[in-house]
């Protein structure tokens, strides 16, 4: 599968990196935690792979029971990168980042939603009070804003080209919409202007980050124009925001799209180690 071929990448390309990695295997996210958010005969379909052809077609591939033990990985990860964020200042889930899962099926090749997932069972157990969920993904992030309206503590921000998929967006606290072909500087500008005062207004126990980096020029499924350099800058940017505030950074892979499957590894990588240096107690 192609997702799981670049997640492969990811990891191969860090463990390659020289770079001072703690790397901690997460447990799957238990099937409560799942139906909290997730419906139940959802989470059955998916967990007994037996996820109905219709739904596989919302997701692009099928439902194995390889797929569906994935399914269930990924947000414990996510959750995981959450908890040792909150002990160290900064941690990658070098997945996920699943944010078009919706209650009662999965979409744009997202099984469950590890995002909601793991914001659910953060404000619910009482690790934090509030949080917020930032988006950058060139698609909106229509599952986490779906699935976490309405419940206390949740605020997500959502920066994505207006005319992609999905067709119908979904509403979340911040949504900022972008024309086709908008490139580095105005990106940039656009993300500090809108997301500052978000932050300062939610205030935030811990930032869950959707680090996508499809609004990359050459991306196959993307309508922006950032460069690599941008992508770069726009890390160093949300580290910045969150060493002002002393908050943690949770982060997660998101989309990246083309036939060269080690150049969007190694976007990702990149994403993932200039976070981890610019949120370094010493940068």
């Amino acid at each position: 599968m192609a997702q799981s071929s670049k997640n492969g990448l990811i990891r191969d390309l860090l463990m390659a990196s020289g770079a001072r990695l703690a790397w901690h295997l997460p447990e799957p996210m238990p099937r409560r935690w799942l139906e909290e958010v997730h419906d139940p005969d959802y989470v059955a379909q998916v967990l007994e792979a037996r996820v109905p052809r219709e739904k596989e077609r919302r997701i692009g591939f099928p439902v194995t029971p390889q797929v569906a033990a994935r399914a269930q990985a990924v947000p414990g990860g996510t959750w995981a990168a959450a908890m040792l964020a909150l002990r160290h200042g900064f941690a990658a889930n070098t997945a996920g980042g699943s944010h078009h899962a919706l209650a009662e099926t999965g979409a744009g090749y997202c099984v469950f939603n590890d995002l909601a997932l793991a914001a659910v069972r953060l404000v619910e157990e009482g690790t934090v009070d509030r949080l917020l969920v930032v988006d950058v993904d060139v698609h909106q992030g229509d599952g986490t804003a779906a699935l976490t309206a309405g419940r206390p503590g949740i605020a997500t921000y959502s920066i994505h080209a207006a005319k992609n998929f999905p067709a119908r967006k979904a509403r979340s606290t911040l949504d900022v919409s972008l024309a086709d072909g908008v490139g580095d500087d105005e990106y940039l500008a656009t993300l500090e202007e809108t997301l500052t005062p978000l932050l300062d207004e939610v205030r935030p126990g811990i930032v869950l980050y959707q680090a996508g980096v499809d609004p990359f020029g050459g991306d196959q499924l993307g309508r922006l124009a950032l460069t690599d350099d941008g992508l770069a800058r726009r890390e160093a940017l949300v580290a910045r925001l969150m060493r002002r505030r002393g908050l943690p950074l949770a982060s997660t892979v998101g989309g990246g799209y083309g036939a060269d499957k080690p150049a969007i590894a190694r976007r990702h990588v990149a994403a993932i180690l200039t976070l981890g240096e610019a949120m370094a107690p010493s940068a």
